[in-house]
């Protein structure tokens, strides 16, 4: 009986989840695709957040206007002067004694303001069309109809300042002609202009002040993109708003701990390096006073050995360090590097297209170039270097013909000291770091190495870094 009980209440709880989820998703839908619509920089987003509520408050201030002012006063003004016509048309009925009319034209041009004149009584234009969007012609069309009653015509488009107005009498036609803004309440267009100029006026000034705010932003993500790519930023300071002060503040002192925690770990690795070369060459002066013997010459290697591998170590701890950015013509440097290749027995190609003058830090990303040739090199017979540089990157690609890399394999090697026995050996001199101090250059830069299959079909490595 319970289970029985229980079975609509799951069924609904079922359909209330699964509407719930259909709204939720469909709110997600929207909310993605009003982001799409929505500006990407914080400055258009600033301009938009100012002008919209702007928009929005003249758009209503100016139906509110238009609503309950203009169409008021024209209806009132119109009302007005179809009374006076009205008036008129009880004169012209009760005052037969003015036979040519005079009094009747008199009074109705000096005291109301109407030219009035009387037609034949079949001079009545049949109505035409409607002006679109007419105020005037649909209120003195209300007011004719519900004051006066007769047939009548009018037109409020032939001539610019005055309305003329036919009435179907007994035995005539009567016309008149009324100053259109006795009718129309004319001065609508003036408060518009003075709406939308002064609106204008100061959206031009919220967006000079708004542009002066953002700058300092501006500056600070460029100092901050400048550090990310080993780039110094020398005129950078706070300015602008508290938040961005603070906010530039705060970024100074981050550089300046990262650049004291760099400059205090290459000095200990000076020290270290200096106490290790000592004792190396203690040990190269002993070896060489003990004679030569197959135990002395190998001692001699490994001593050599160690030397290399010391070097090797200190210098991926040192990374850059010390050395500032500077234009460097890309073209000649690959041209160097094909020219040490070529030396060694390999054959070379290099290629560069686009502007071939980038910063960077030279001799350590030559380094960095090198490193990734040297291995290239050493496991294969020729080696292709291709350089394109565009608006926003500089790329190097190395190709080779050797035997690759497993695909599974090709981000471990960036681990400092691993050695693939079986493939590749990736580093300069046997340690395993020559393509992690490769990888550490790129991304002191800013950029990145990857590996991928070559068109040559060895191994191709790509080097790309921000310009």
């Amino acid at each position: 009986m319970a289970n029985v009980k229980s079975a609509p209440l799951d069924t609904g709880l079922t359909l209330i989840r699964t509407a719930a989820e259909r709204v939720s998703a469909a709110n997600g839908r929207m909310g993605n695709a009003f982001k799409s619509w929505m500006p990407t920089g914080l400055y258009a987003r600033a301009l938009l957040i100012m002008i919209v509520p702007m928009v929005v408050l003249q758009s209503v201030v100016a139906f509110v206007f238009m609503e309950r002012h203009w169409n008021t006063v024209t209806r009132h003004l119109s009302a007005a002067v179809v009374q006076d016509i009205a008036a008129l048309i009880d004169v012209y009925k009760v005052y037969p004694q003015d036979k040519d009319r005079a009094q009747l034209r008199r009074i109705a041009q000096q005291r109301l303001g109407l030219l009035v004149d009387f037609l034949p009584v079949d001079d009545l234009p049949p109505p035409g069309p409607k002006p679109f969007f007419s105020l005037l012609d649909q209120t003195l069309s209300r007011q004719l109809g519900r004051q006066i009653a007769k047939p009548f015509w009018i037109d409020t488009v032939g001539r610019s300042n005055l309305v003329e107005i036919r009435i179907q009498l007994d035995d005539a036609v009567m016309r008149i002609f009324a100053q259109r803004s006795a009718a129309y309440a004319s001065n609508s267009e003036i408060f518009l202009f003075w709406m939308v100029g002064t609106s204008s006026i100061l959206l031009i000034v919220a967006v000079l002040f708004l542009r002066n705010q953002i700058r300092p932003i501006l500056r600070l993500a460029d100092a901050a993109e400048s550090f990310g790519k080993g780039r110094e930023a020398p005129n950078f300071r706070p300015r602008g708003a508290r938040e961005v002060r603070r906010a530039a503040q705060a970024f100074i002192e981050m550089k300046s701990r990262i650049e004291r925690s760099i400059e205090q770990r290459t000095a200990m690795l000076a020290g270290v390096s200096h106490d290790l070369r000592t004792i190396l060459t203690r040990f190269k002066l002993e070896l060489a006073l003990i004679g030569d013997s197959p135990e002395v010459d190998a001692m001699r290697k490994d001593v050599d050995e160690m030397s290399g591998m010391l070097e090797a170590y200190l210098a991926f701890a040192r990374g850059d360090t010390g050395e500032h950015a500077q234009p460097t013509d890309m073209a000649q440097a690959l041209e160097e590097l094909r020219s040490d290749a070529e030396r060694h027995g390999h054959a070379a190609t290099v290629a560069f297209h686009g502007l071939p003058v980038v910063t960077v830090k030279p001799a350590s990303f030559k380094r960095c170039l090198a490193n990734l040739v040297s291995n290239a090199a050493r496991h294969a017979n020729a080696i292709s270097i291709t350089g394109h540089r565009d608006h926003r990157y500089l790329t190097v690609t190395v190709d080779d013909d050797g035997p690759g890399i497993p695909p599974a394999m090709r981000e471990e090697v960036f681990k400092p000291f691993l050695r693939l026995d079986d493939a590749r050996n990736q580093d300069e001199g046997g340690t395993g770091l020559g393509l992690a101090i490769a990888r550490d250059i790129a991304r002191s830069h800013g950029g990145d190495i990857t590996l991928g299959d070559s068109p040559m079909g060895g191994l191709r490595a790509a080097v790309r870094v921000p310009v």
